[in-house]
């Protein structure tokens, strides 16, 4: 089946998520390293980024401590320096190849509102904050198949995550490009499970037009 629509992940896809980590160590009281390896001892193990907290504040509530970031002016910020270098050039390009353009990541709803702010060149733009869905859930990638009103096998999705993009995606019928950039990216880039589920597999964004005009 014809491609016709490209959904793009978030973080470590379109957006270098550096900046936002390291607020995030800030904001706890830790060094910026620190919080980085524990974060990638929580990944390489394969479980959820949120866990790294409870290292540092056992009970840690992510949302809650996300409020007070909020109140305290140093809540989420999403910039256009934020973007990945391949990213403004990729979506042209695609689009200009007549394909339908959207991003659906779990992310908030004030994350929504921030990406929609960058006049992307993308059709759409939807968090898991607003869908009150996240993935890796079934629902979050049904919901994104009627989102776009695309056959789920029309869809490409992309994305740098093993479980939470690649192999829920595949399992949901979308076709689906990983890309190797961010820990996640890099961690599970020669996983063979990732590998079979994979229709491909890229280092930047701007290899899609390319590959994608073959399919």
């Amino acid at each position: 089946m014809v491609v016709r629509a490209v959904v793009f992940d978030v973080g470590e896809t379109l957006l270098d998520d550096t900046r936002e980590f390291g607020a995030w160590a800030d904001w706890i009281g830790v060094p910026r390293h620190t919080f980085s390896a524990v974060l990638g001892a929580v990944t390489a193990a394969g479980r959820d980024n949120a866990e790294t907290f409870e290292y540092f504040r056992p009970g840690f509530d992510v949302a809650v401590e996300r409020q007070r970031r909020e109140d305290a002016g140093q809540g989420e910020r999403i910039e256009d320096s934020d973007l990945y270098p391949d990213v403004r050039p990729a979506l042209t390009t695609l689009r200009d190849c007549g394909l339908w353009l959207g991003v659906a990541g779990n992310q908030t709803i004030r994350a929504a509102e921030l990406l929609r702010s960058l006049d992307l060149p993308v059709d759409l733009v939807a968090t898991s904050g607003e869908w009150g869905l996240a993935k890796p859930a079934r629902e979050f990638f049904d919901r994104l198949v009627t989102w776009s009103g695309f056959e789920p096998a029309e869809i490409v999705y992309v994305g740098d995550h093993r479980d939470n993009d690649v192999l829920p995606a595949h399992a949901a019928g979308l076709r689906v490009a990983h890309i190797r950039r961010g820990p996640w990216g890099h961690l599970w880039a020669a996983d063979p499970v990732l590998r079979a589920a994979a229709d491909w597999q890229v280092e930047s964004l701007i290899e899609l037009p390319a590959l994608l005009a073959g399919a």
